[in-house]
């Protein structure tokens, strides 16, 4: 076999293999550990603060709640009679559980026609259009980690009527997305290489 083919076949088995920064990051409760492991990841996060201003610990716990950093999750499968399935419960895919409908949207309001859901960077990106929505059209100032969460979740018009109130489930899970950006907002003032 020649040396270029030899070269060839080893370049598309790593290929194949490939998708490493796809893996997530091992101890998803230490920042400073998620950005020593994927500093792509936080490169990503930084761009999005400053151009959209939403602070890296709030696009950090927004993007764990939603999917732990699992570059394709997807939301489960329904089942009919409890065996037959009949599709996901939502369209929401990718780092960002973005449904398919607002990614359309996001995809043609920042031009960003080549914006992947299971790509960190345009994942990051997202949230920040996403949550800059929610500023402007119901006041939740960008670094409340907990209102914006319930916007992300209920949608700018759900917010803005309230439907979070009636599902206490969702609002543990608000409390749990502020305090886990709060522990990341520590976790980041005290990482021993600045972000």
């Amino acid at each position: 076999m020649s040396r270029s083919l030899c070269a060839l076949i080893l370049v598309l088995l790593a290929a194949s293999c490939g998708g490493g920064s796809k893996i997530p990051p091992r101890d998803l409760d230490n920042a400073c550990s998620i950005a020593k492991q994927r500093p792509d990841y936080i490169k990503a996060f930084k761009k999005t603060e400053r151009k959209w201003g939403v602070p890296v610990h709030v696009q950090m716990a927004t993007i764990y709640q939603e999917s732990r950093y699992r570059a394709e999750a997807r939301t489960p499968h329904k089942y009919v009679l409890g065996v037959l399935p009949m599709g996901r419960q939502s369209s929401a895919y990718g780092y960002s559980q973005a449904l398919d409908g607002t990614w359309k949207e996001y995809k043609k309001e920042t031009g960003r026609s080549s914006a992947k859901r299971d790509r960190i960077r345009d994942a990051s990106d997202f949230v920040g259009w996403y949550m800059t929505i929610s500023r402007d059209r119901n006041g939740i100032s960008l670094g409340d980690a907990r209102n914006q969460y319930l916007a992300y979740h209920e949608g700018h018009t759900g917010f803005a009527r309230g439907s979070y109130n009636s599902k206490s489930w969702l609002l543990r899970t608000a409390d749990n997305v502020a305090a886990r950006a709060d522990m990341y907002r520590r976790q980041i003032a005290s990482c021993p290489r600045r972000f």
